[in-house]
């Protein structure tokens, strides 16, 4: 069973916004600030395509932990980058960050993989229930819906009868006939005599 473009695009994006928001959040936590909005838009838009170029079928949960895994490396890389900031001048390769960045710097990247690893594997356990409930009720629905459609698929009209000519004897009110299993009774029931 493949997943439809809109079922694609939702996985995609779930998977991209777990990804995206877990990475900032122990990147943030591991390095003192946040990644920047924009930084974060990049990741996730990155993260979607990878998304959903996977989402065409259902994932095991070692394929969800390997790509999550992936993801967060590329994410730290990213957020790294985002950083460091631009070059300062007349200092080839040299960043405005690097003079703040001395020895806690290797104990911070340490924290922050660190971090990383954690989320991957708190997200790719969460991603892999989502994936089973969501395929199983993909293949539920898909077993249902064909017994739903030929129930609601509307039987065939019989063919039409010739119209018959109505004709009109009298000109008084139509001849009532009385109901032949009709009761009338009014009042209390009967009493039932008892006897001693």
């Amino acid at each position: 069973m493949s997943a439809s473009p809109a079922v694609r695009g939702l996985r995609a994006a779930v998977f991209a916004a777990v990804c995206v928001l877990l990475a900032a959040a122990g990147h943030g936590l591991a390095m003192g600030e946040m990644p920047s909005p924009g930084s974060d838009g990049a990741g996730f838009l990155a993260v979607f395509a990878l998304g959903w170029t996977l989402g065409g079928r259902e994932r095991s949960g070692t394929g969800i932990g390997a790509t999550m895994l992936l993801t967060q490396a590329g994410l730290h890389a990213w957020f790294d980058a985002d950083r460091a900031g631009p070059p300062m001048a007349g200092m080839p390769g040299m960043t405005g960050t690097s003079l703040r960045m001395t020895a806690a710097s290797a104990h911070t990247t340490a924290h922050a993989t660190a971090a990383h690893l954690l989320a991957a594997l708190a997200a790719s356990w969460w991603l892999r229930r989502g994936e089973a409930a969501l395929w199983a009720l993909l293949r539920r629905t898909a077993a249902l819906v064909p017994g739903l459609l030929t129930r609601w698929r509307p039987a065939p009209l019989p063919d039409a009868a010739e119209p018959v000519p109505r004709t009109r004897v009298g000109h008084g009110p139509p001849r009532r006939v009385p109901l032949r299993h009709a009761v009338t009774r009014r009042g209390p029931p009967v009493p039932i005599p008892y006897s001693p």
